[in-house]
């Protein structure tokens, strides 16, 4: 079987094709990437994969059987098109089956809610397309906050619009052990899947840093209009209220939901204690 893997210059996508490599399981593994020199340290083979080319992906997809759609970052009312010449190409190639790493949230009442209804638009596509197809809904990446530590330090805190409210969090590698799973098993065709580990608030995860980087973090919470007006100063108006957005779906109980990861992935999703220890 011939698996093609989109965006593979992007973190999640690499992520992804790296894990079906390690699973050496004999299929023919493909990237695809809108700069395919960008992606050769990979070792695979690596096609044309603008999702606004119809032509070229039609091209680039001959001869894949199985593949994985990253959800585009365009703005919600272009993703929605770019998806669709992705699955209107696999069609015409022959492809056979769709993974798709859509997202969980709120899909009404947040600033998030457009790329949340742009995704499940996709969804919507993806199972009219007539192909086998599987799901993944994937939980908030807990790497930025990570990532944000000196920031957070400096701070002395974690400041937000999300409350109380519980977020289902996960990592990108273990969201690749699951894609790949969900792409080489036909066991979970026509199923969709929420992919997160355990539920933290905000303030369970300021004491996870505090344990794994010995800073004394608290968290404040904030009105949205505040949190959104900062992200904007910070990451200009379209990032700032998608991020502000996803925060306030979180206080509003958007990410406070049952994971499928084990039924995804085949194993539970890695504990936070774990996580944290080996960072």
């Amino acid at each position: 079987m011939t698996i093609a893997v989109t965006a593979v210059t992007g973190q999640l996508g690499g992520a992804i094709a790296e894990a079906l490599i390690a699973m050496n399981t004999g299929e023919t593994i493909i990237g695809l990437a809108r700069s395919p020199a960008k992606a050769k340290e990979l070792g695979i083979e690596i096609r044309p994969g603008d999702y606004d080319d119809a032509g070229q992906l039609r091209a680039s997809l001959a001869g894949v059987d199985t593949l994985l759609l990253v959800s585009g970052m365009a703005a919600p009312e272009d993703r929605i098109g770019q998806h669709r010449n992705v699955i209107n190409a696999a069609k015409a190639a022959g492809v056979k089956k769709i993974v798709y790493t859509s997202v969980q949230g709120a899909e009404q009442g947040t600033a998030f809610s457009p790329i949340i209804r742009s995704n499940r638009q996709t969804e919507a596509d993806i199972r009219d397309s007539g192909l086998d197809w599987v799901i993944g809904r994937n939980g908030i990446y807990i790497e930025p906050d990570v990532e944000y530590i000196d920031s957070y330090r400096k701070a002395g805190e974690i400041a937000n619009c999300a409350g109380d409210g519980r977020c289902g969090y996960t990592t990108r590698p273990e969201l690749a052990f699951a894609y790949a799973r969900m792409l080489t098993g036909s066991d979970h065709n026509g199923r969709t899947y929420n992919l997160h580990g355990g539920l933290l608030t905000q303030s369970e995860l300021a004491d996870y840093l505090n344990k794994a980087f010995g800073s004394e973090l608290v968290y404040r919470p904030m009105s949205f209009e505040d949190f959104k007006a900062d992200r904007i100063a910070e990451l200009g108006e379209f990032i700032g209220t998608v991020i502000a957005g996803i925060y306030q779906g979180i206080r509003e109980g958007a990410s406070d939901r049952p994971s499928d990861f084990e039924a995804a992935a085949g194993r539970p999703h890695q504990s936070w204690d774990d996580y944290f220890s080996s960072i």
